[in-house]
């Protein structure tokens, strides 16, 4: 068994994996005959582990955790603080954000106040923890490590920066729960399993985002061409973004069709009219992009997937592309209205004419701790939180005439 490193954290854990597979298919041969090989590329986005061999272990054990509460939620307070203080007595350096602690109830708690002072506070998009961080528990729904997933990225203009996710535990005590296999009744035991690096790990594939748009003073003509003067790059500002979920392009308050053009890899395949299309990771496949009639497709798998919103055509399906390829969206040139982009449902901003989105598969995935494996937690989540094929089981025919 093979040891590697090609992702999460800083340099806390490791990744046991058996075989590795590239993107661009399940096999790891990458010669054919005796002659016949395939063209490295120094440039590949990532590999996929066999799923069934991905297992969490630390290099050096981990003395640092953040702990993620669903805010304005009174029944998390006491998990919150029983978490907390099981935490502390392992001499565990724990990270809480600052508005978390603001919680009035949090505060007129006299014995939890010893306990606070213990804490390290940080403030999103204002602190920087990439570094600081061995890794994650979440308390309250999807919703969390979605959270999660935003605090480890960068938004700087044409930024080269990266910055990977440690490993994440998320606990069931939110509304749905598709992507939160613990249940916080026995969290002593599975917390401590964790933290002896004993549990098996999912890489939850992210969207690497870069939003580039033309400053208020740059004109533009009626085709959509920005007009500039001299350098074409002082006219410009590129915003990035990690996405776990999905980026969603829709036609905001408009009455209007959305109307984009969707490039891949440099070349035109369509022009979305309807309401929208998203843009969605294997995990973000069973959120928003089901719901719009989407297929269902497990995190392990190397794709990015294309769902129109309500289509003005009855032959616009949902498609399935390659990981490694590169997605461009940009506004129609005839388009009647602007649109309007989310990423992972926050950060909402407007697309003008002249605007483009460039969408690849990020280098750093969400590396998500299993409850049993990436294969039996997915589909017991499919089975209990969207009750995939669920019906009455046909009864039994008791003899051959019972068919007549």
């Amino acid at each position: 068994m093979s040891v590697i490193k090609p992702f999460c954290g800083e340099k806390h854990f490791l990744i046991g994996c058996g075989k590795n597979q590239s993107l661009h298919g399940t096999s790891p041969v990458t010669t054919f005959g005796p002659k016949a090989c395939m063209l490295q590329n120094p440039h590949a986005v990532m590999h996929i582990q066999d799923p069934a061999s991905q297992r969490l272990t630390w290099n050096k054990p981990p003395k640092s955790v953040l702990v993620i509460k669903k805010i304005q939620d009174a029944s998390l307070l006491q998990p919150f603080k029983e978490l907390c203080v099981f935490l502390t007595e392992k001499n565990m350096i724990v990270y809480v954000e600052r508005k978390v602690l603001a919680d009035p109830v949090i505060q007129a708690d006299e014995s939890f106040a010893a306990v606070i002072q213990k804490f390290c506070t940080f403030r999103e998009d204002l602190d920087d923890i990439s570094n600081r961080v061995d890794f994650i528990i979440c308390l309250g729904g999807d919703g969390t490590l979605l959270y999660a997933s935003s605090l480890f990225q960068v938004y700087l203009y044409f930024s080269l920066l990266q910055k990977s996710v440690p490993p994440v535990m998320s606990f069931h005590l939110g509304s749905l729960g598709f992507l939160t296999p613990f249940n916080f009744d026995t969290y002593q035991s599975q917390v401590t399993q964790i933290i002896e690096g004993n549990a098996a790990i999912i890489l939850r594939s992210r969207l690497r985002v870069v939003k580039e748009s033309r400053e208020k003073n740059a004109r533009v003509d009626k085709k959509g061409i920005i007009m500039t003067k001299g350098d074409s790059e002082g006219s410009r500002k590129a915003m990035q973004y990690q996405v776990l979920n999905e980026v969603v392009v829709d036609r905001g308050p408009f009455s209007y069709l959305s109307n984009v053009d969707l490039f891949l890899d440099g070349h035109l395949i369509t022009t979305v009219q309807g309401d929208g299309v998203i843009v969605s990771t294997p995990t973000g496949s069973t959120a928003y992009a089901v719901a719009a009639g989407a297929s269902m497709i497990h995190p392990n798998v190397p794709a990015i997937m294309i769902t129109p919103i309500c289509p003005h055509s009855l032959s616009f399906r949902p498609i399935v592309v390659p990981a490694g390829v590169e997605l461009k969206i940009m506004l129609s040139r005839d388009s009647r209205n602007t649109a309007w982009v989310s990423f992972d449902g926050r950060k909402r901003q407007e697309i003008c004419h002249g605007d483009n989105i460039t969408i690849t598969t990020s280098c750093f995935p969400v590396p998500s701790i299993c409850f049993q494996d990436p294969v039996n937690d997915w589909f017991e989540s499919l089975a209990q939180c969207l009750h995939w094929n669920v019906r009455k089981k046909q009864n039994y025919l008791s003899s051959k005439e019972d068919v007549f």
